[in-house]
């Protein structure tokens, strides 16, 4: 069985859309694309994201990322080469097929399960909002690997949002950057417990 495990740059307020640049993904007139640009001089955040860029994994993606990834990353080929020699599993309900080499076209929950029980390589999701939001709806995470960048937007798509399952995780690993940004390494570890504080 594969792993899921999603990757973020995330703010302090949840937010996900477009930390790369002004037209990444400007829907619903969001006006601070390229909030992370500012904080890619902290090595430690640098070097995480060099080494997940390296992992030997497969790819699910969403929709719109994988329109926005289409556009950039063949042209940018030697910074990530593994996005476009692997498969990339796009999760929609009209595309059918891409120019991009390596690239599945999936429609709903039941395929990402039967997706999860083959064997392969490990499916990283990065950005993705709306399918990140269908992954933990149905409790399809095995791991998430967020970066949390110390500022507050205060609108935009949120990486998380009512509706997920429950679940509990345990920290397998974080990091803190000279920016005073964190990483930090969640897996799956059960059901949530709940009790009574008191003394």
């Amino acid at each position: 069985m594969r792993k899921i495990i999603v990757l973020e740059f995330m703010t302090l307020d949840g937010v996900m859309q477009a930390p790369g640049g002004p037209e990444e993904d400007p829907t619903e007139s969001f006006e601070f694309g390229g909030w992370q640009a500012p904080y890619m001089g902290d090595d430690v955040m640098g070097d995480v994201n060099d080494e997940e860029l390296k992992q030997p994994v497969e790819y699910l993606l969403g929709r719109k990322t994988f329109d926005i990834f289409a556009d950039y990353w063949p042209k940018h080929a030697e910074f990530w080469p593994q996005i476009n020699d692997n498969m990339k599993y796009v999760l929609s309900t009209t595309m059918k097929e891409s120019g991009w080499k390596n690239t599945t076209f999936i429609t709903g929950v039941e395929d990402i399960k039967k997706l999860k029980e083959t064997d392969g390589p490990d499916l990283q999701v990065w950005g993705s909002s709306k399918l990140v939001h269908l992954l933990l709806e149905n409790d399809l995470v095995d791991e998430m690997r967020i970066m949390t960048f110390p500022l507050i937007l205060g609108k935009g798509k949120k990486m998380f949002a009512d509706g997920a399952a429950p679940a509990a995780l345990t920290l397998i690993d974080s990091k803190v950057g000279s920016s005073g940004a964190i990483v930090a390494w969640y897996k799956r570890a059960g059901d949530v417990k709940t009790g009574t504080i008191g003394v």
